[in-house]
């Protein structure tokens, strides 16, 4: 069974570098459509339903705006 899980993304600290869109093996991140405070167009979590809870997206951040939740199998 696949494990599942969702990711939040802090739009504010996140500066559209999109690492973590390249990362996903799910594609269920993408370049969001509105800037954020700081004129930065961060990802969006797109796709949830995809999320295998691998934590990719979270190791190459490299501003930390990603947190990686997995949910309960049961």
């Amino acid at each position: 069974m696949a494990r599942k899980g969702r990711i939040e993304i802090d739009q504010e600290l996140c500066k559209g570098c999109y690492l973590c869109v390249r990362a996903c093996p799910a594609d269920a991140l993408e370049a969001g459509a509105a800037p954020n405070s700081t004129g930065s167009v961060p990802a969006v979590f797109a796709r949830p339903e995809r999320c295998v809870v691998c934590a990719g997206c979270y190791e190459v951040c490299p501003d930390l705006a990603i947190r990686v939740f997995a949910e309960e199998q049961g």
